[in-house]
């Protein structure tokens, strides 16, 4: 029996776009609908609703063969939310949940200190049949989107853990604070996965960050997300032939367009977009006066930076920006409205120009943490020190689109031809990166139109250069990231570093004292985060060697089924 590939289904049209299909093969330009996607469904009240504010979950302090560490045991599970206005119908998600509760969408946050060593446990409990979409096996992986894991931790797509199985992820922790986040990362359903509810915070913290940056109550996680509702109450999945889902209703850590009570002072938000496929450009605006709020970004994906102040910013899918933005000149009885002016490609509605509220109430009760502070530069990742003239090679990237298959491609390949080229995009073994090496990306959008936010798992890069769209780069990208915006038609330059850290750190496997992924190079990922574009088809993977030369090619750490006995 012959088997037909991936790419000859793509080509006849054999996989569908999910619940509906536009049959949009061309980018969309700036679409604006004065209607939403169902007209007649019932909407969410705008700010009704109050903000949920992520509490921090509890470990178990553990010790093992190489000392203490924390446990989290998380489980996936299926269960029906209320998300939309009470007395409409509930809706089918999947989400992580602790101990024998449901799920919640954010999942349950994580917050620990540098260099704690983590294990993080988790159980598939998932349905073996999607609730809503309707495809088998609802396998995941989850993926801690800005830690320098070992490469078998890091989520890899295919390292995917079934229903009845569990899996334990090791962090290291060992970089600097920063805001990162959780996400299923299961091959070619990246998208539907996280789109019901499979994505969380995780912040790492350090003592210059708790020192001098806003904590407790005034350090709110926002997990901006989009979707569209079937008038049932369940996620409809319309992403227009494979180019991306922008849904009419705006949500803010699983809220409806909420509302948060602030005081007079300056706040600390830990900014995620964790859309499908929107980008958004985002500002605070006094409803009263129309004056934008001072706005500080003084963090990027991954970690400290100068503060900059911006009026505005642009903000792709996965992009974290920790903005402080200050209240102080409002009135008690403002409000301040999050406003989204959307950038090119997107579709709009009615109401995605709108976020979330913030209702100015009380005066400050705290004067700690109320001003704006430099950190100094040992405190700031060190890519951000580096240079061109360190680069050891310069490496052209291109995001393409093939209009026959339908795929969107990196270098001219899909996932399916990594996996058939022995998973390297850098085919060439003399070409590979290795541990300390520092080299300049020229990443080229030649997909006629799309744009792409990009990530490359295991490292942090600087962004040196624009050319085309907006031809300089920006303000609040001048920080250690690892996803960049790259627009229609644009050439970036990223300055990447391999460089992870000169010494082993225990990671609990049975390898012993493991190095970690800088020391011992390994698989490393890169993809478009629209996860419309992820799964079909613009995922790429390519090998780093370690400092000796040699490569570890693993990429997998057992999955266990959930009745066996746990591992020694």
């Amino acid at each position: 029996m012959t088997t037909m590939k991936r790419r000859d289904l793509l080509k006849l049209g054999g996989l569908g776009a999910g619940v509906t299909a536009l049959g949009m093969t061309v980018p969309l330009g700036q679409s604006v609908s004065t209607s939403d996607w169902i007209s007649t469904s019932a909407k969410p009240a705008r700010f009704a609703r109050a903000l949920r504010v992520p509490m921090a979950i509890t470990p178990t302090r553990m010790v093992d063969e190489y000392g203490d560490y924390l446990l989290y045991e998380i489980t996936e599970r299926a269960a029906n939310l209320q998300i939309l206005d009470p007395g409409a119908p509930s809706t089918p998600v999947l989400g992580y949940s602790v101990g024998g509760g449901g799920p919640t969408i954010p999942g349950p946050l994580i917050k620990v200190e540098q260099n704690t060593r983590v294990r993080v446990r988790v159980t598939n409990a998932l349905p073996t049949m999607h609730p809503t979409f309707g495809y088998g096996g609802v396998a995941t992986s989850v993926h801690l989107h800005g830690s320098a894991s070992l490469p078998q931790y890091d989520g890899f797509a295919d390292d995917i853990t079934s229903p009845g199985q569990y899996k334990d992820y090791w962090y290291p922790n060992f970089q600097g604070p920063r805001t990162l986040w959780y996400h299923d990362h299961g091959v070619h359903h990246t998208a539907q996965n996280a789109y019901s509810g499979l994505f969380a915070q995780y912040h790492l913290h350090n003592p210059w960050e708790r020192e001098n940056l806003p904590q407790d109550g005034f350090d709110i996680p926002l997990i901006i997300s989009d979707a569209m509702f079937a008038q049932d109450g369940t996620l409809a999945y319309l992403d227009r032939n494979h180019s991306g889902l922008w849904g009419d209703v705006i949500m803010v850590n699983g809220v409806p367009w909420p509302y948060l009570n602030v005081e007079r002072r300056f706040y600390r938000f830990r900014v995620l977009l964790a859309t499908v496929s929107r980008s958004m450009n985002l500002k605070l605006v006094n409803t009263r006066t129309g004056a934008v709020l001072p706005t500080y970004v003084v963090a990027t994906d991954g970690g400290l930076m100068v503060p900059q102040q911006v009026t505005s910013w642009r903000h792709a899918g996965a992009e974290r920006y920790e903005i402080m933005v200050d209240f102080k000149d409002c009135r008690i009885g403002d409000t301040v409205e999050l406003r989204n002016a959307s950038n090119k490609n997107n579709v709009d509605y009615l109401h995605t120009g709108k976020v979330m509220q913030f209702r100015v109430t009380s005066e400050a009760t705290d004067s700690r943490w109320n001003q704006v502070r430099t950190p100094p530069t040992e405190e700031i990742h060190p890519v951000m020190r580096a240079t061109r003239s360190m680069a050891r090679r310069t490496r052209d990237i291109k995001l393409e689109h093939d209009d026959v298959t339908n795929e969107f491609l990196i270098n001219g390949m899909s996932w399916e031809d990594v996996q058939a080229q022995s998973w390297n995009i850098f085919t060439s073994p003399g070409d590979w990166p290795r541990s300390g090496d520092i080299e300049i990306w020229r990443i080229e959008n030649k997909s006629g139109g799309w744009f792409h936010p990009l990530h490359i798992h295991l490292v942090d890069f600087q962004i040196l250069s624009r050319r085309g769209g907006s031809g300089r780069v920006q303000p609040w990208e001048k920080g250690p990231k690892d996803v960049v915006y790259v627009g229609e038609g644009e050439i970036v330059e990223v300055l990447v570093s391999y460089t992870m850290a000169p010494k082993t750190y225990p990671d609990g496997s049975s390898t012993g004292q493991a190095g970690l992924s800088g020391d011992r190079g390994g698989r490393y990922m890169i993809h478009c985060h629209n996860l419309a574009h992820e799964d079909h088809d613009m995922m790429g993977q390519f090998f780093v060697a370690g400092a000796d030369g040699a490569v570890d090619l693993s990429w997998s750490h057992a999955n266990h089924p959930v009745t066996a006995a746990p591992p020694v």
